[in-house]
């Protein structure tokens, strides 16, 4: 088989927030912006690239879950313990800096984890969990 990760979903809850950060910080490029208002589907892609993306979507929009869940999903995003993702970068620590600097929530300075990566991790506006590792 030959298959590749095309896209994957994040959920926000400030697409202006979420656009500064991985636009703004991060230094994605915004290849869609649909919607308006909190229920905006923002398609982000490293610089330079299409895919594979990050589609930030509003998690209340989804039709087929329920108050409850909405309310599971909201409480999940504040801990941190919703979504994840991992990215990588060849420079670690002026990427730390950079993401630092930018105020976002530090969870984990660079270290070297003891299965061989070194990595940093934060959270995003939205409260998603964000790895980045050092790419060899």
């Amino acid at each position: 088989m030959d298959i590749s990760i095309h896209h994957t979903f994040l959920p926000h809850t400030d697409p202006e927030a979420s656009l500064a950060f991985y636009r703004d910080t991060l230094g994605f490029d915004v290849l869609a912006d649909v919607g308006q208002g909190a229920m905006r589907w923002i398609t982000i892609a490293p610089a330079g690239s299409t895919t594979p993306s990050i589609v930030l979507n509003p998690p209340a929009a989804d039709p087929g879950i329920t108050e409850e869940e909405r309310t599971t999903i909201a409480e999940m995003m504040a801990k941190g313990t919703f979504a994840t993702i991992v990215l990588s970068t060849p420079d670690l620590e002026g990427t730390f800096d950079t993401v630092q600097a930018s105020g976002a929530e530090v969870t984990q300075e660079p270290t070297d984890q003891p299965w061989g990566v070194r990595d940093c991790a934060f959270r995003d506006p939205a409260g998603n969990h964000v790895r980045i590792n050092q790419a060899s």
